[in-house]
């Protein structure tokens, strides 16, 4: 019987995971944007390594606490790992402890907010505004002054560090 339980969970954590990508729902506003920079699948994967596409094109999550940005203290500017759109700055960054990069604020003009039922109820998911990547997610449990927690996977950023006089 305790088999049979391991088993039929195992199953379902498989196939749970494996439908976060598939049953990704972009609201029909987002599905007929008109994004400045569009290419053909097959262009992406060229561009970005597997974990990239993986994020920025099918919506998916780094596992928490392996991303290069989730410690990371340099100042300068987080920017779109596909197309170089500026979206945060080092200033805004805090350790939210939750294993992946934090912003309590992000570059509005250069961001997308979207919702995405991918996990059965809505959330609000972040794209960048340039290419549409998928970047990750904004809770309302960050620190002032917005109180807003910018969820970030470390593949979907590139950083440009600011440069010293």
């Amino acid at each position: 019987m305790k088999t049979l339980i391991i088993a039929v969970f195992s199953l379902w954590t498989l196939t749970s995971c494996q439908g976060q990508v598939s049953k990704y729902n972009k609201s029909e506003e987002n599905k007929k944007r008109q994004f400045k920079i569009v290419k053909t699948e097959a262009e992406w994967k060229s561009q970005l390594s597997d974990m990239q596409y993986y994020i920025l094109r099918q919506a998916g999550t780094e596992r928490p606490f392996t991303g290069a940005y989730n410690s990371f203290k340099r100042e300068g500017t987080f920017l779109c790992a596909a197309c170089a759109t500026p979206l945060y700055e080092s200033k805004h960054k805090f350790d939210s402890g939750t294993g992946w990069p934090s912003f309590w604020q992000g570059i509005d003009k250069n961001i997308v907010y979207d919702v995405d039922y991918k996990i059965g109820y809505a959330r609000t998911e972040l794209l960048c505004g340039t290419c549409g990547g998928h970047l990750g997610h904004v809770f309302n449990d960050g620190p002032k002054p917005t109180g807003k927690r910018h969820c970030i996977n470390s593949a979907a950023l590139q950083f440009e560090q600011k440069e010293t006089k």
